[in-house]
């Protein structure tokens, strides 16, 4: 609104000054800004509200150190996250951007199933929430929503191999014949040299045209959508741990999707120039600002739980968001915490149930999944696992940052 806002004065009334909200690095800075003051501030008289209302977190026995302590803790603080994000978006970036409008549907609609869950866990004191199926129909709707839009809106386009606007020969300026943006279902393949991947080639052997790839591509972003924010819900365990996760991966994202969203970035860097993504750094700006004000509150010992209205809704956004940028390859590794967390389950699972089968008694390999349980089983306190996971986290992202240049 304020975008628009400026835009209009300065167009009409020449004000000075109004021409600033048209730099994307202001914008992005003011998100921040808005969006940590605002998760504070309304963040502290947020936990009274849920206090007061005796919104608190039911915790099962599992045997672990300082778990009854946390019983009745406010939950739902996923709240704090989306209007921490939501409002300085509103009110900074350009409404009409297609990659801005996905963003935040996505944020809504996994932040809606997951206020849900915590809705029916409270209030209607049933420990186990939201059947599992209807999670897996609301990741699944969005994530054919998101695939279809990414699929077939004219906006979603890409220009490559990226081209300077200009360039200098001989002293003089010479400006370059005009790139066209394309439709195209491309993807990039990190650390591989003119690495881009085009998902028609999953199914042009069979002789399906190009222009039925959705077939294939639908189906795999419903499957990243799912992975990530099922991964950022099993690593949502001890105070601190999936927010500060979060922002770091959120950062790195931010960092992709400012060099994919700017013409001469992507063309030092011979990347894929996605049109319009630069848009996007307004919103992951705010939704940093968003993480990193509720982990203000989160931290051991946390004042509030996140609950599944922000796990949910934190895991899809990234998923979409690593989408859009066409990083979605590098997510296990930029993800790895929620990997491994999901992965540990996964196993834990796994080789209970075959030992089960073939033993009469099941075995585990961990003493208890996701891992950060495993380690506090061996006796670790919790804010040295989330430490240590947040230094993973970091050397994980700047390893993602680096295949920008490296390949």
């Amino acid at each position: 609104m304020l975008y628009y806002l400026f835009e209009f004065l300065e167009q009409q009334y020449q004000l000075p000054g109004a021409s600033v909200f048209q730099y994307l690095s202001f914008r992005a800075a003011l998100a921040v800004i808005i969006s940590l003051t605002f998760s504070l501030v309304i963040g502290k008289r947020l936990i009274v509200f849920l206090k007061n209302k005796q919104i608190g977190e039911s915790v099962r026995d599992l045997g672990l150190s300082g778990q009854k302590e946390k019983e009745g803790t406010p939950t739902m603080g996923g709240i704090i996250i989306i209007l921490g994000t939501l409002i300085p978006v509103i009110l900074l970036s350009k409404l009409e951007n297609i990659y801005i409008l996905l963003s935040i549907l996505s944020m809504l609609w996994m932040g809606f199933v997951g206020w849900l869950d915590d809705y029916i866990k409270i209030f209607k004191k049933q420990k186990e929430g939201l059947q599992g199926k209807f999670k897996i129909l609301g990741q699944l709707t969005l994530g054919v929503l998101v695939g279809a839009v990414l699929f077939f809106h004219p906006d979603v386009t890409v220009r490559t191999p990226a081209q300077p606007i200009a360039q200098t020969i001989n002293g003089t300026l010479d400006t370059l014949p005009r790139t066209t943006d394309i439709k195209a279902t491309l993807t990039t393949i990190p650390l591989i040299k003119n690495n881009e991947f085009d998902y028609h080639w999953l199914i042009q052997w069979a002789g399906i045209p190009e222009g039925f790839t959705w077939i294939i591509f639908i189906p795999i972003i419903i499957f990243i959508i799912t992975a990530v924010s099922n991964g950022a819900n099993l690593t949502d365990g001890i105070d601190g741990l999936a927010a500060g996760t979060s922002a770091i991966i959120v950062f790195a994202l931010g960092v992709f999707a400012w060099v994919s969203g700017n013409i001469n970035f992507a063309s030092y860097l011979n990347i894929m120039y996605i049109t319009n993504v630069g848009e996007l750094v307004v919103f992951i700006a705010a939704f940093l600002g968003g993480l990193i004000g509720f982990l203000w509150y989160n931290t051991y010992p946390a004042t509030v739980f996140m609950g599944d209205t922000g796990s949910l809704s934190i895991g899809a956004v990234i998923s979409v968001i690593a989408v859009i940028v066409r990083k979605e390859l590098l997510i296990p590794l930029l993800c790895g915490v929620f990997f491994i967390e999901t992965l540990s389950v996964i196993l834990q699972v796994s080789y209970f149930k075959y030992t089960r089968k073939k033993t009469g008694v099941g075995q585990r390999i961990f003493k208890m999944a996701p891992l950060h349980h495993h380690f506090q089983k061996l006796g670790f306190h919790e804010s040295k696992i989330v430490a240590r996971f947040w230094i993973i986290g970091i050397l994980l992202a700047l390893l993602c940052i680096v295949t920008l240049k490296l390949r």
